[in-house]
């Protein structure tokens, strides 16, 4: 039934475009050309188009976000007093009926049969007065569309404030989703420390999230020290920023200021088909390939302490993941920089290394940090190479050879199954998550400040 509305209202909304720019056609050819019009065809099509589609979505929308409840309102009602009074959770018994309703169960209870059946009748009135409606309305929207195709209506503007609105309201929906999702996280975390002291989170060296749920149980005592966790994730981090900026910027330049264009046009598509491949698949060949192979060279050079998944195989398969992204995004900013800095550069003299060196990276540095904030905010994310190369253990260690584990594998991990959020255990989950979120905001704050301090220098 939703398909065909939208459906139906798309029709309704093309037919008002094509008929208003048609009509508007018309009374421009019929008074001596589109000079008469206050506005261009296009406008009052668009106008006419918003007027028949808007407020029946809107109307739609609402209707969606409201109708449930009262249908659950209405069903329940229909629910005899004795079975609510039983102790069983209202919205179960809904459940219940819902699944009698759509076939998925069967029951030999009247009240659950008079109630399911009740529960469609109500689905099928609502839907079809929905549907008769919002069409109409629709179709009253086109009429309306058609009336306003006068050379004296300012269409341009009418559709210049509408889209200005809806784009107003695209930013603040970003904003408060933005908000949302912080404040979210902070509550729950606020819950965390309440149980766990803050101080043991932050400067914590163990961490061990196994709470206790009995008083006798032995080896669940719980430790919730972030400082392992912090420490894997900068340090796997690190090695993959350690090869992937270099070569990622390497590339760019050759690629921007060296290559063909016979040549680039089939490098830069290459590279970039590493962005494509799913992180799964980096992961097995890290566990397999790259993890064995490094435990192996270890050993043969009488580092006996490498582990079979080792914080360097991760960070070396994670700087490989993300180099298109320091790549492409550093292409684009150096390609960008204006010719006539190059042009001024070898003018006095300059080759084209110390131009590239002392005038373009300079000038193209807000962009290209910009790129590698990109790539360390993808590395600290990233959670499947970690699992498959890294492994769980949260170990407090600077020897890369050894397993370690990340924030965001954590996270993964304590979330992991049906989960009570009344638990440390639980909770701690957000508390890594606000911790997360204050590490990229702290790196964003340094980068910002580097390109202002460089795009200040060159503008």
């Amino acid at each position: 039934m939703n398909s065909l509305l939208m459906l139906s209202l798309l029709c309704i909304s093309s037919l008002a475009y094509f008929l208003a720019k048609s009509r508007t056609v018309q009374i421009a050819n019929s008074n001596g050309g589109l000079r008469y019009l206050h506005s261009r065809p296009s406008y009052y099509a668009t106008l006419a188009a918003i007027i028949s589609a808007i407020p029946a979505l809107l109307i739609f929308a609402i209707w969606s976000l409201f109708y449930p409840y009262i249908v659950e309102t209405m069903v329940m009602a229909r629910v005899p007093n004795g079975i609510l009074s039983s102790g069983t959770d209202p919205s179960l018994l809904y459940s219940q009926i819902k699944h009698v309703a759509s076939g998925i169960t069967a029951t030999d209870q009247d009240w659950l049969n008079d109630a399911s059946y009740y529960y469609r009748s109500v689905i099928f009135t609502g839907n079809n007065i929905r549907f008769a409606s919002l069409v109409a309305l629709s179709l009253i929207g086109l009429v309306i569309g058609l009336k306003l195709v006068q050379p004296k209506v300012k269409a341009r503007l009418h559709v210049e404030k509408m889209m200005r609105f809806f784009l107003v309201v695209c930013s603040v929906i970003a904003i408060l989703t933005t908000l949302g999702i912080v404040l979210s996280v902070l509550f729950e975390a606020v819950r965390f420390f309440n149980i766990i002291p803050i101080t043991d989170f932050l400067f914590g060296l163990e961490w061990s999230p196994q709470v206790a749920l009995r008083e006798d149980q032995q080896g669940a005592s719980g430790a919730f020290g972030f400082i392992p966790l912090l420490t894997g994730t900068l340090m796997i981090s690190t090695i993959a920023m350690l090869i992937a900026a270099p070569v990622g910027l390497l590339s760019a330049i050759y690629l921007a200021e060296y290559a063909s264009t016979k040549v680039r046009n089939i490098v830069k598509p290459v590279l970039e088909i590493l962005a494509g491949i799913p992180t799964v698949v980096y992961g097995f060949f890290a566990a397999l390939v790259v993890a064995p192979l490094i435990r192996e060279t270890a050993h043969s050079v009488g580092l006996t302490s490498a582990s079979s998944e080792s914080a360097l195989a991760a960070g070396l398969i994670m700087g490989i993941m993300i180099i298109p992204f320091v790549s492409s995004l550093s292409d684009d900013v150096i390609t960008a920089v204006p010719q006539s800095l190059r042009d001024g550069s070898l003018s006095l003299g300059a080759t084209d290394s110390e131009t590239i060196k002392n005038v373009v990276l300079p000038a193209a540095l807000p962009g290209v940090v910009g790129g590698l904030l990109l790539a360390v905010s993808r590395a600290i994310g990233e959670t499947m190479i970690v699992v498959m190369a890294a492994g769980l253990s949260a170990n407090l260690t600077a020897n890369p050879l050894e397993s370690v584990t990340t924030i965001t594998v954590q996270i993964v991990t304590l979330l992991v199954g049906d989960q009570e959020f009344d638990s440390p255990k639980t909770l701690a989950a957000f508390a890594l998550g606000l911790s997360l979120f204050v590490v990229t905001l702290f790196l964003n704050f340094i980068a910002l400040r580097i390109v202002k301090k460089y795009r200040e220098q060159y503008d």
